[in-house]
């Protein structure tokens, strides 16, 4: 434990400054079993290279499955960079089941609504709730958390059961045996790596094979957070605490998203805007408030207060990667999770999901193993689950972009209008009205896919568990199962 950051902030030499996590008392009480209680027959040696968000869920789940574990992380201080980040219920009841639900209350924020506003005025345009009839609705709640707070929440649930080790960068690969050769000279040695080691991957390069480079997508977010204290000061944004939404102001070619973290102690604000200047490093550290300002001069008196009481803020580009043919080498013993393989771009809230959703499947299917043979097919089989699920969510990111960021003009204006209709029948569903079947605006043509309930319940209503498990009993107990033969490593 002694590696993880718990108070103030560390640099690593190649990235931002790591958030201290905010020290939570509720016990884990992790499951006495998982995947119905199987555990492989056959133990393998997984080394998860990575100990982000999805390499910490990833290790826990194959951990459980009764494998042998060791992550490879290449920094030598171990802690999670950026702010708030939203949790939604195909991620919590993942948390939930896997022992994490009191802590999860203990520190983060459950929102009651989402509120859209219009930039120069703040009117709104958008309004559903959330809280407990999402929770209601989709079997588990919707949650803020800080990110730091939630990848302590992954540690403290893996270290007990997998082999942390940091200051261990992969500097080669041979995905065929497979070994990994570190910077210090050291080589290790597994039956099965998971390259899990986010938007900058080493180990992306070994699947793809060629040159992979980054893109800048030309935006630009700052975040930033603020004591809550300072707020419920302010009669204007009192409320903004008091009731605890996630509230989106649209503006050409910007947009700025706010909500509580922390039980409510503090506000995490990222603004986004398209951004005119060259490409540069992903990271800028400590950007000048004023220059943040700048960019947002006549935006609604709410945001110029927020702005105000930010005397830095972190910048970053932001960065993409177009989606890959497969996940997994040809050799079938490396296969990659999370934003190595399907990095997500921050407007829809779920790459911090996508990456843990990942991760369930993987336990799952390899709670089934008891052959070598089943290695490979079982990593395709992760791979048949997901890729569809994960690239319809990286386009739904990208899509939702265009409709965050209009310039003004007609095109915002129906989109404005598409969006106050739909609110108006969100209202009387909530005060239980009902709308007539073919009226109801809320899914006619409605480019807020926040408040559309078909999309919602796709991304939200999804259980990666019981995917995992339907696509064994359709097509995996025919497929992988009489592959079962004796085996040795």
């Amino acid at each position: 434990m002694s590696n993880f950051v718990t108070v103030g902030a560390v640099a690593p030499t190649d990235g931002p400054p790591m958030a201290a996590a905010m020290n939570g008392t509720a016990p884990i009480e992790p499951p006495s079993e998982l995947y119905q209680g199987r555990r492989a027959a056959l133990p393998l040696d997984i080394v998860v290279v990575g100990c982000g968000l999805g390499g910490l869920a990833a290790a826990f789940c194959l951990a459980m499955a009764g494998h042998k574990v060791t992550i490879l992380e290449s920094v030598a201080t171990i802690g999670e960079i950026g702010a708030g980040i939203f949790v939604g219920p195909n991620v919590t009841r993942l948390l939930i089941r896997w022992g994490l639900g009191k802590r999860l209350r203990e520190v983060a924020v459950k929102p009651e609504a989402r509120t859209v506003r219009r930039w120069c005025t703040g009117e709104t345009l958008s309004w559903a709730q959330w809280g407990d009839p999402m929770a209601k609705k989709y079997g588990a709640p919707p949650y803020h958390v800080h990110r730091a707070d939630l990848h302590r929440m992954l540690y403290d649930l893996a270290e007990p059961h997998v082999n942390i080790r940091t200051n261990c960068r992969v500097v080669s690969m041979n995905p065929s045996i497979p070994t990994l050769m570190l910077k210090s000279g050291e080589v290790v040695h597994a039956d099965l790596v998971i390259g899990a080691d986010g938007l900058k991957s080493t180990m992306r390069h070994f699947v793809v094979g060629t040159p992979d480079e980054l893109r800048f997508t030309g935006d630009t977010a700052y975040r930033a957070v603020l004591p809550t204290e300072i707020l419920l000061a302010d009669p204007d944004l009192r409320s903004l605490v008091e009731t605890p939404e996630i509230t989106t102001w649209l503006g050409p070619q910007r947009h700025v998203v706010a909500y509580n973290i922390r039980a409510k102690e503090e506000y995490n604000i990222a603004l986004c805007y398209t951004d005119r200047s060259p490409p540069a490093e992903l990271w800028r550290i400590e950007e000048s408030a004023d220059r943040m300002k700048e960019e947002f001069v006549g935006w609604e008196p709410r945001i110029q207060k927020l702005l105000s009481l930010i005397p830095s803020t972190l910048k970053w580009k932001l960065m993409d990667r177009a989606p890959l043919e497969t996940w997994i080498h040809e050799d079938g013993k490396l296969a990659l999770l999370g934003d190595a393989c399907h990095p997500m771009l921050p407007y829809a809230g779920q790459g911090a999901a996508m990456a843990i959703e990942d991760a369930a499947v993987l336990g799952n299917l390899f709670s089934r193993l008891s052959s070598r043979a089943q290695i490979a097919p079982l990593l395709h089989a992760y791979e048949a689950i997901r890729y569809e699920r994960a690239t319809n969510t990286q386009a739904f990111s990208r899509l939702s972009k265009a409709t965050l960021h209009l310039p003004d003009g007609l095109e915002q204006e129906q989109r404005d209008t598409k969006m106050r209709a739909a609110m108006e029948d969100t209202l009387k569903k909530a005060g239980g009205e009902v709308v007539v079947s073919g009226t109801d605006t809320n899914t006619k043509g409605n480019t807020d896919h926040w408040n559309n309930e078909k999309r919602i319940a796709i991304q939200l209503g999804h259980d990666a568990d019981e995917e995992a498990e339907k696509w064994w009993h359709q097509r995996g107990e025919s497929e992988i199962g009489p592959l079962r033969v004796p085996s040795t490593l």
